[in-house]
């Protein structure tokens, strides 16, 4: 799982881009870095405006002072005549010239050529996409964070997936997969398939969030729960996908080809979209069966949400 601009795979590209002495990108570096200075005025970061000054906004002395760097460095930072800054002195001067997410982010990947690491803003579900799971009454949709935790889901999703779906221990799709008893592991035509890739995207989001402790639980409960999870927890396989095709078997549906996308949001929250859509004809007739009689295709609110 992941989202538009943050980066994913531009590791490689950043080392092209860096081989020889920093590349096409510094030019870039240095307008940028005289932009966001020039917005600024003193008063703005808690100086004083000593005297008139001959071009708008900060110094560069001001900057290096406020970053905690030296001058000279700065000014060879801007001219490009410096190798490829560090993570934290990056973060500094963001901080320094007051810098948006969407800014430091474009700062490291001029600078590096690569994307910071992840700021992590946890906010509520947005209005937007519960009106989104709102109009998708026909298709299961639910909504999850970095650690898979449920976050919102319509009623599409407890048809598919229980009335239970997003609450209790119901409230993580990881541990559905690999609890002991769980109706969504038994409903996996493809459980193996499906549990790697979900320990493969638990392990990456490890790395993206070294030091969040739900995500350290819950880890250390699946381990405590699951032998084939311990295992490929160990073997450190790294899988995310976005989209893909997985099989399930309903009760009352019968066998089911769903289709399913992992949508990102772009604001820090870590929020996915998770819709699933039928894979074939029999899957939709299926799915159908499942809402009618249910009220979600007559017009009635069909969204829940923790905290709503």
């Amino acid at each position: 799982m992941g989202c538009m601009g943050t980066g994913v795979g531009s590791t490689a590209e950043g080392a092209r881009r860096r081989g020889a002495g920093g590349g096409p990108r510094r030019p870039e570096l240095a307008q940028f870095l005289r932009a966001m200075r020039a917005r600024l005025a003193p008063r703005d970061v808690g100086l004083p405006a000593g005297g008139r000054r001959r071009t708008p906004g900060l110094r560069r002395q001001e900057v290096a002072q406020l970053a905690a760097v030296s001058i000279d460095w700065y000014i060879r930072l801007e001219q490009g005549r410096v190798g490829v800054p560090g993570t934290a002195v990056l973060d500094a001067l963001a901080e320094a010239l007051r810098l948006s997410p969407s800014e430091r982010q474009h700062l490291h990947l001029v600078a590096r050529g690569e994307a910071p690491p992840i700021a992590y803003a946890p906010v509520p579900v947005a209005d937007s996409l519960r009106v989104l799971l709102d109009g998708m009454p026909l298709w299961p949709a639910y909504v999850v964070d970095f650690r898979m935790d449920v976050l919102a889901w319509n009623a599409a999703a407890v048809a598919l997936f229980g009335e239970d779906f997003g609450t209790g221990e119901a409230a993580n799709t990881a541990w559905l997969l690999f609890a002991p008893g769980s109706r969504l592991r038994a409903a996996q035509l493809d459980w193996k398939r499906v549990a790697r890739e979900t320990v493969g995207n638990l392990r990456a989001q490890s790395a993206r969030h070294p030091d969040d402790p739900r995500l350290a639980a819950l880890v250390a409960e699946l381990h405590g729960v699951s032998a084939e999870f311990a295992a490929w927890w160990d073997d450190h396989t790294v899988r995310t996908r976005s989209h893909g095709t997985k099989r399930l078997r309903h009760a009352a549906a019968g066998d089911l080809t769903v289709r399913y996308d992992v949508l990102a949001t772009c604001d820090g929250s870590e929020q996915y979209l998770v819709a699933l859509t039928p894979g074939d004809q029999a899957t939709e007739r299926g799915l159908r069966r499942l809402l009618s009689g249910r009220g979600e295709l007559h017009g009635a609110s069909n969204v829940r949400a923790i905290g709503a």
